[in-house]
């Protein structure tokens, strides 16, 4: 069993890197300004300032992050050099794993036919499965690191599984929160079903989750997962909000993206090191990388809603700002252009709002702070994650930071 799942995980990450490689350097590049970059903001563990020699080595550093995938195109496992899968092979590989887990889930939640309906719509194997494929490496680093051998647990198995129940359940919930007609390129769940029957759904998927994380039995692991839940819904409750001083808005911003994205990879990280029977220190080293990752990965998301189209992203691009929000490329832009800050205090909700505050992004260089931020939160993680023992699950934790800055969707 440990030995497939083992292989489940080497795969997903296949697909992982298959997905996100091809990147739309042209589209970014157009939207990047040639201007400086100034990264001084608040909430982060250390202020940016990039003169013009660092601000040409960020864009040097841009360009080798675009260009990089092509090489690793050609991975098939982390760290060993393999020939290359026929589309066919790669897709039957790819079909077969994420059969294995997301059936597993749907077994889960088997119920009465159309509360499961609703329930299982998300977990139809579109979706990338990053997180519980970073819990599952995570888990053989640190089992490795600890104990010579990259065996999983049940137990770190049933994380990852959970994981990924309460990342779909947050979906099935913000997708009803924001009236969301799509997602991953088919009819929403709301959509289909309804609001109320939607928002059930999501409860529903939520209750099982906390069901197979009490079967752990682990207290430890229940109380830091716990801390999730609080983090989505405490995320969703600032999402609401803006803060009226400037210089409060980024650390803000930093805060709810946590909470929202971050919180789910780190501590779920971090509950698989305590599976593992690691030190405080050594879940410190799991859940900082999941942090940094999971912040650069939003990162990323908020740029691509900048630049990317609405087929390759598998839902309307330009949400954020039409949904009252001010992501990151926003909140630098208003360096160079201060009036995006009366639209963001009434949540671009005046005639023309939207569509000027999307020219005033890509007219400034915040598309480009947001990426040399992303990628300083990515370096972060590389540094943690490195003081492990080396491992192919280590690598192959390295290589997925790269994978975040170059994803297209």
């Amino acid at each position: 069993m440990a030995s497939s799942i083992r292989g489940r995980a080497v795969r997903l990450l296949d697909n992982f890197i298959n997905q996100t490689l091809v990147l739309s350097t042209r589209n970014i590049s157009r939207s990047l300004s040639e201007n400086s970059i100034r990264g001084d903001y608040q909430g982060c563990q250390s202020s940016v300032l990039l003169t013009s020699e660092t601000r040409g080595r960020a864009r040097s550093s841009y360009r080798r992050l675009s260009s990089a995938g092509r090489a690793l195109r050609q991975v098939q496992e982390p760290g060993r050099q393999a020939s290359p899968l026929s589309p066919a092979h790669r897709v039957s590989l790819i079909d077969t794993d994420l059969r294995h887990m997301f059936d597993d889930i749907k077994k889960e939640l088997e119920s009465q036919f159309e509360l499961q309906e609703i329930a299982k719509y998300y977990f139809d194997g579109q979706g990338k499965a990053v997180r519980p494929l970073i819990t599952v490496l995570m888990s053989r680093a640190i089992n490795t690191h600890l104990h010579d051998e990259d065996r999983l647990f049940n137990t770190q198995w049933q994380v990852a599984k959970v994981t990924e129940m309460l990342h779909t359940a947050s979906l099935v919930h913000d997708d009803v929160l924001d009236a969301s007609d799509t997602r991953r390129g088919k009819p929403s769940v709301n959509n289909l079903y309804g609001q109320r029957k939607a928002v059930m759904a999501g409860d529903y998927i939520l209750s099982v989750a906390s069901t197979m994380l009490a079967r752990i039995r682990n207290e430890e692991v229940i109380v830091v997962l716990s801390q999730v839940l609080s983090d989505l819904v405490q995320g969703e409750f600032m999402q609401l909000g803006s803060k009226e001083n400037e210089n409060e808005r980024f650390a803000h911003y930093l805060k709810k993206t946590f909470k929202k994205t971050a919180s789910l990879i780190a501590y779920s990280c971090k509950a698989v090191a305590i599976l593992s029977g690691a030190d405080d220190s050594l879940q410190e080293v799991a859940f900082q990388y999941g942090r940094n990752v999971g912040i650069a990965f939003q990162l990323v998301d908020d740029l691509l809603d900048f630049v990317s189209s609405s087929s390759t992203m598998g839902k309307p691009t330009a949400a954020d700002l039409k949904l009252g929000l001010a992501t990151a490329p926003v909140l630098f832009a208003c360096e160079k252009f201060p009036e995006l800050n009366p639209m963001i205090m009434r949540r671009f909700q005046e005639p023309g709002d939207v569509q000027k505050a999307f020219e005033l992004v890509h007219k400034s260089d915040g598309l480009e702070q947001t990426q040399f931020l992303a990628r300083q939160h990515c370096q972060e993680a590389i540094k943690v994650i490195s003081t492990l023992k080396p491992s192919e699950e280590q690598k192959a934790l390295i290589t997925i930071t790269d994978k975040v800055l170059n994803r297209i969707k």
